[in-house]
C-alpha cells in the first residue's frame, strides 16, 4: 500500500524550497524594516474567536473550520486556524500587549486550515504571511501597509500585480445599504444560486462575493456602498486614494469588493495578479480596516487594520515570471572521503571541523566503498577531494585530489587548511 498526503495537502519540495526561502525571507525582511514585531499565535484556537469574531454567518465558520474534539473538554471546542487575525486579537488582549505603545506593528507567518472541497489554488492547508496594526485610526495606515506590500513584491520580483479597493462604511452607513442590496435581490430571486439565497437571508454582504458565473450580472447591476457611506467614512476613504495617487500606487476602484469577512469596517482591498495567456485575475493576498472586532472579543474600541498573503499562490507566479530564487541544491566546494574504520573516524571530525572553519563541504560516507565515494564527489560538483585511508591517518596527512585534472599529493594535516584556501581561490 503506498500512501498519499491528505486530499487538499501537498509536500514542498526541495526543488521549490529557495522559492519559499526568497518569499519569506523578502517578507521578514521588508516588516522588520517597517517597525513590525514577529508574533507566531498556536495553530488551534478555542472556535469562539471564530464564531464571534470573524461572523457566525460567514463561510469560514459554516463550512470551512476544522474541529478539534477532546472528551476532557466537552465544553470547548478547538478549531485548527483558519485564519490569522482574530487569534492574534485574542493574543492582544490576553498577552498585555494592549500596553505596549501604540500603533502597535505586528507580523506573522505560517500555515493556516480550511475545511473545504480543494479545488485549484485553494487547499486544506495554506500557507500566510500578515501584518496587522493595532491603534491606528487615520487613513495613512492603510496607505502604509498598502506601499509595504509594493515594496514585498517589487523585492521577490514579482509582476503584474495590481490592487483593488473598496469602502464598506461604518455600522451605520450599511444599514440602509443593506436594506438597498436585499430589495435589489430579491427582484432577482430566480437569476441567483441559491447559496446566494441563503445569505440573503443571513448575512447579505456576502452575496457580493459570489463567484458562481450565473450572479455575476446580478453583482454588477447591484447597488454600491459607496453612494451610502457617511461623510466621515467619505472622506477616510478619499484620503486613503489620495495618499496612493501620492505614493504612485495604481489601484482599480472595484465598489463590490467586500472581502469574506465580518469583522472588515471602511477601507478592504486586495491584491490581484494577472496570469496566463488571457489574463485570468488570481487574488493573492488582502485585507482592511477592523475598527471592531477587538471590541468584540472582550477588549476596548481599538482601530486595527491588517491584510494577509497568500504564499501558496505567490510562489507558483514567481515560478512562472521566471524570478531567480537560486540553486535548489548547492555545490560543496570540498569533498571528502574514507577508506576503513579508523579512517572514517577521522574523517568524521576532519568534516565538522572544516566545516566549522566555513567551507561548504560534501560527504557520502554511508557508501562505503572508495570508489562509490568518488563517484558521488565527481557528481556533486566539488572542486577538491581529501582522501583518508588507514595509511593516511599513521602518517598525519591528507590525500588532495583536484577532481578536474585528477592531479593529488598528500599534503601533513596541520598545512591542510592553508592548502585549501590557496586552492580554492
Amino acid at each position: 500500500m503506498t500512501f498519499q498526503a491528505p486530499k487538499g495537502t501537498y509536500d514542498i519540495l526541495p526543488t521549490d524550497q529557495p522559492y519559499w526561502d526568497k518569499l519569506r525571507k523578502v517578507t521578514s525582511e521588508v516588516a522588520k524594516k517597517l517597525g513590525f514585531l514577529r508574533i507566531d499565535t498556536p495553530i488551534f484556537e478555542d472556535a469562539r474567536i471564530y464564531i464571534r469574531g470573524v461572523g457566525k454567518k460567514t463561510d469560514i465558520v459554516e463550512k470551512e473550520m476544522f474541529f478539534l474534539k477532546k472528551e476532557s473538554e466537552k465544553d470547548i471546542n478547538f478549531v485548527l486556524r483558519p485564519e490569522f487575525t482574530a487569534g492574534i486579537v485574542r493574543a492582544y488582549l490576553q498577552d498585555g500587549l494592549v500596553n505596549y505603545t501604540h500603533p502597535l506593528k505586528l507580523w506573522y507567518e505560517g500555515p493556516v486550515f480550511r475545511h473545504e472541497q480543494p479545488q485549484a489554488g485553494r487547499f486544506r492547508q495554506f500557507y500566510q504571511f500578515g501584518l496587522e496594526i493595532f491603534g491606528g485610526s487615520l487613513p495613512v495606515t492603510e496607505a502604509l501597509l498598502i506601499k509595504g506590500t509594493f515594496m514585498i513584491f517589487e523585492k521577490v520580483g514579482l509582476k503584474n500585480v495590481s490592487l483593488k479597493i473598496n469602502s464598506l462604511g461604518c455600522d451605520e452607513c450599511r444599514k440602509e445599504y443593506r436594506r438597498q442590496l436585499v430589495l435589489h435581490y430579491k427582484k432577482h430571486q430566480k437569476e441567483i444560486c441559491s447559496d446566494c439565497r441563503r445569505r440573503l437571508r443571513t448575512n447579505p454582504l456576502r452575496v457580493l462575493d459570489c463567484k458562481n458565473p450565473k450572479c455575476q450580472s446580478v453583482i454588477q447591476s447591484a447597488p454600491k456602498i459607496t453612494d451610502y457611506l457617511c461623510e466621515n467614512c467619505q472622506n477616510h476613504f478619499h484620503t486613503v486614494l489620495e495618499l496612493l495617487d501620492e505614493l504612485d500606487i495604481p489601484y482599480n476602484l472595484d465598489e463590490h469588493l467586500v472581502r469574506g469577512l465580518d469583522y472588515y469596517t471602511q477601507t478592504v482591498f486586495e491584491f490581484v495578479a494577472n496570469q496566463g495567456s488571457d489574463n485570468r485575475e488570481l487574488s493573492i493576498g488582502g485585507g482592511g480596516r477592523y475598527n471592531n472586532l477587538v471590541k468584540t472579543l472582550g477588549g476596548k474600541d481599538t482601530s486595527a487594520v491588517g491584510l494577509s498573503l497568500g504564499l501558496d499562490r505567490i510562489v507558483p507566479l514567481m515560478k512562472a515570471q521566471k524570478v531567480k530564487a537560486g540553486e535548489w541544491s548547492q555545490n560543496p566546494s570540498l569533498f571528502i572521503v574514507s577508506v576503513g574504520k579508523t579512517a572514517q573516524k577521522k574523517a568524521l571530525e576532519l568534516y565538522f571541523e572544516l566545516l566549522k572553519k566555513g567551507f561548504s563541504i560534501g560527504e557520502a560516507f554511508a557508501r562505503g566503498s572508495l570508489k562509490s565515494q568518488l563517484r558521488a564527489a565527481d557528481k556533486s560538483g566539488a572542486k577538491i577531494v581529501l582522501i583518508i585511508g588507514q595509511q593516511e591517518v599513521n602518517n598525519q596527512v591528507v590525500i588532495i585530489r583536484e577532481l578536474i585534472s585528477s592531479e593529488q599529493e598528500e599534503i601533513p594535516l596541520n598545512e591542510l587548511n592553508q592548502e585549501i584556501k590557496k586552492r580554492l581561490k
